[in-house]
């Protein structure tokens, strides 16, 4: 799993933004209980649905050993959450409709959401309700509150620490790649003769776009709309995800095959983003820093919550 470098809501939203743009499909799953936490329980649609946010994050889609390693370290992570979240709950710790009427409200905003129906088709393309979005935020708002209350003012981070991180990877403004996307789906429960002709149109598209087409001419054949993610820094990216656009070349057109479908991704161009100021970037970096200790510090408490619980895997 990927190091946080800032508080939930900030990568929750930056999940759902990409899920909402690419328009990733939802396949079906047959549930089953995979774990037991105490009184509760884990299911099988709540572990895929992890995985599906991540695969969509990542770009990539592990396969083999890789994806059984994740989704066991999916399932240690939900398995965190549920005590978390029981222990929130005996606290006293309570997030109340109108924090997350604002958090929301937030979000829309800072993503340029303009009306609840766009955001409503956004979260049913990612497979989740504006119900299930809501109970998300005031979860993970919940866990940052249990995070505060356990940490306190245990974390420090130093002048030097700063200065180390602006140096490795603030200093310099890093690459920044622009990419234009494709998703095209398979439908839910698709035959494999309907994943088939999903395939030749992908297939179909690749070869007109060698041929000196746009991708957006190309897909437009087929009744279906690119989207044009714009200029991302590169060290945003999962690392499989950088290194395998740092082969492609300025128009070049790479395909990925996932369980959903095939997205075919497009660099467009690459740019060297512009350097922040040390005066300016140590701020956000001690956040950062600050953050990760924390969290560092809340994962070792969670153990303890773990050596007192009934825990029962079944995946």
């Amino acid at each position: 799993m990927t190091k946080t470098k800032g508080r939930w809501f900030i990568a929750l939203a930056a999940v759902l933004l990409q899920l909402m743009l690419s328009g990733t499909g939802v396949a079906e799953v047959v549930d089953r209980i995979v774990a037991q936490v105490n009184d509760d329980i884990i299911t099988m649609s709540e572990l895929q649905h992890m995985a599906k946010t991540f695969e969509a994050q990542a770009g990539v889609k592990p396969k083999g050993i890789d994806e059984k390693k994740m989704h066991q370290e999916m399932l240690e992570a939900l398995i965190d959450r549920k005590l978390a979240k029981a222990e929130a709950k005996r606290r006293g710790i309570v997030v109340s409709d109108k924090e997350i009427d604002a958090a929301m409200a937030q979000f829309r905003q800072r993503n340029n959401i303009a009306d609840d129906a766009t955001f409503a088709k956004g979260l049913a393309q990612a497979g989740l309700s504006v119900k299930e979005f809501r109970q998300q935020l005031a979860d993970q708002m919940t866990q940052e509150r249990l995070l505060v209350m356990v940490v306190g003012t245990k974390v420090s981070v130093s002048d030097t620490d700063v200065r180390r991180l602006y140096d490795q990877q603030f200093k310099t403004g890093g690459t920044q790649v622009h990419i234009v996307t494709l998703r095209m789906p398979f439908p839910p429960g698709a035959t494999e003769a309907q994943k088939e002709e999903i395939k030749q149109q992908a297939e179909a598209i690749l070869s007109a776009v060698k041929r000196g087409e746009s991708l957006a001419a190309a897909a437009d054949k087929f009744s279906l709309k690119t989207s044009d993610v714009g200029f991302v820094s590169q060290s945003d990216l999962d690392p499989r995800l950088a290194e395998y656009l740092n082969k492609l070349k300025p128009k070049e057109v790479a395909p990925i095959l996932t369980q959903e479908g095939i997205q075919l991704m497009q660099v467009m161009g690459r740019r060297s983003g512009e350097a922040r100021p040390f005066e300016e970037a140590a701020p956000e970096i001690r956040r950062i820093l600050q953050q990760q200790e924390m969290e560092k510090y809340f994962t070792e408490w969670v153990k303890t919550l773990r050596d007192k619980a009934h825990i029962k895997v079944m995946l």
